[in-house]
């Protein structure tokens, strides 16, 4: 009887201790969903912002380019509010979007400023967090492509290895200019930086290197 006893008692601790587990991983899940939402939104406005900018200087100088802006536009705010809202997105939907970004600074820059963005690697169907390059992006255009400065260039490479990205941009930076890595409203390399621990723990390296005429950024993501 004794042995019983103990053997249920301790059936009844493990199925609470059990449960208890569940519930502390199913809220820690959910606080981590939440807050992956929460950098997610933060990132969405920033670009619908400035790509509006870009929109409003080509209307307002009556460029020809205006309606083209604005289907790339939609097809951009498309990704960004049905897409972007899933966990994973396939890599070529992702490539489009960055695609369609460069696109829309070619034509505000009247594509004065050379631009190289190379993708290589056949699997382009691999699965990636949504929006996660975006942002090393849109900085290299903010800092690299100043339009008074007749040496700015960007370069951008995206290579597919086995299970692993490989992401590297480099831009130019003007003489004696300060490059600024982190927007004054918080979103920047440190949003980027939290997304990637959350979503790719220990799945990702990433390097940065500031030199007096060059930045550039590398990101290593094992898509496994």
């Amino acid at each position: 009887m004794l042995f019983i006893v103990i053997f249920v008692s301790s059936l009844g601790f493990a199925f609470e201790r059990f449960e208890l587990e569940s519930k502390q991983k199913a809220i820690e899940n959910e606080r981590l969903s939440a807050e992956i939402n929460f950098l997610k939104a933060q990132i969405n406005p920033h670009f619908l912002f400035n790509t509006l900018n870009n929109l409003y200087y080509l209307a307002y100088t009556h460029s020809e380019n205006t309606t083209e802006v604005i289907s790339k536009l939609s097809q951009m705010m498309r990704y960004m509010i049905y897409e972007s809202n899933h966990d994973r997105v396939r890599l070529s939907q992702e490539i489009e979007y960055m695609e369609n970004y460069i696109s829309l600074e070619r034509l505000r820059l009247n594509n004065q400023i050379p631009i190289h963005f190379n993708v290589s690697g056949t699997n382009l169907d691999v699965m990636i967090a949504p929006l996660i390059l975006i942002t090393f992006l849109e900085n290299a255009f903010k800092h690299g492509a100043v339009n008074n400065f007749p040496e700015a260039w960007i370069d951008i490479n995206l290579e597919i290895q086995d299970h692993s990205l490989i992401f590297q941009i480099k831009n130019s930076k003007p003489e004696n200019g300060q490059l600024v890595v982190q927007e004054k409203s918080g979103i920047g390399l440190q949003n980027v930086k939290r997304r990637l621990e959350l979503v790719y723990p220990q799945k990702y390296k990433l390097v940065t290197s500031d030199q007096a005429d060059i930045y550039s950024v590398e990101l290593i993501l094992n898509l496994i």
